[in-house]
């Protein structure tokens, strides 16, 4: 089944939110965007799925999970996904001697949700402490609200003919078999396939310079981190469309 053929359970709109890495801002104005959008265009029913990676790299990781536990406390039609950062943050706190060099001072970003926490890192990243201290910091200073929203993120979901998840899937293994990685972390396999996956699958993980709507999938990471917009798919019976938003 391909884009165009596909189609949202009757009566329900899909909203899909790609990779925020700790851009608070714009994901408050997506938001604003989507509440916007539902008001011109009433629809009996929605979901609100963001696809994941919501910490590191960016300057406010805790705000971005701070908003996000309020959201899905208060409305069970918002939806996260965990991403490959996500669980890599919580690898770093459950063994920071393994991840904790690799998850701070590589192209991780880790350092970065430390200092959101109000944990100093040093110029580097890495260099204030021991990583076992950094990560005991972290956890002190983290709410347990947050902790627990990161454990509990699901790895994927599927609406009418979409499949949503961080990164994608392995082509020709069952979705209901998908191993963790590879909805995780899978990037070439997955990204030049050209078969019916049987789904759509809306995916991020991977940052292009505008979204990508193939046959079989759609890629929604645009990297707003490093100066893309944050964009989101609107998935709307057998159409689809865009909602971006740019740094302010």
């Amino acid at each position: 089944m391909f884009l165009g053929d596909t189609r949202t359970p009757d009566g329900m709109r899909l909203y899909a939110i790609g990779d925020v890495h700790g851009c608070d801002t714009m994901l408050a104005e997506m938001h604003r965007k989507i509440a916007d959008d539902r008001a011109d265009r009433p629809v009996a029913d929605h979901r609100i799925i963001h696809i994941g990676d919501y910490t590191d790299r960016g300057r406010d990781s805790a705000g971005v999970i701070g908003r996000l536990v309020s959201m899905t406390a208060a409305d069970p039609r918002v939806i996260c996904l965990k991403g490959n950062h996500d669980e890599r943050l919580l690898a770093f706190l459950e063994e920071p001697a393994i991840v904790g060099p690799s998850y701070l001072s590589g192209s991780l970003g880790g350092h970065n949700t430390l200092r959101s926490y109000g944990v100093s890192v040093g110029k580097f990243g890495w260099l204030t402490g021991d990583v076992s201290t950094l990560a005991r910091k972290l956890e002190e200073r983290m709410p347990a609200s947050h902790h627990a929203f990161l454990e509990n993120l699901p790895l994927s979901a599927r609406f009418g003919d979409y499949f949503f998840c961080h990164a994608g899937i392995m082509p020709g293994v069952p979705l209901d078999a998908q191993a963790d990685d590879d909805l995780l972390w899978i990037r070439g396999p997955f990204l030049s396939e050209t078969r019916d996956h049987g789904v759509v699958v809306v995916h991020g993980h991977t940052p292009v310079e505008h979204p990508e709507a193939k046959p079989n999938r759609i890629n929604i990471d645009t990297g707003a981190v490093y100066g893309g917009p944050l964009t989101c798919v609107v998935l709307d019976g057998t159409d689809h469309r865009f909602l971006s938003v740019a740094h302010g």
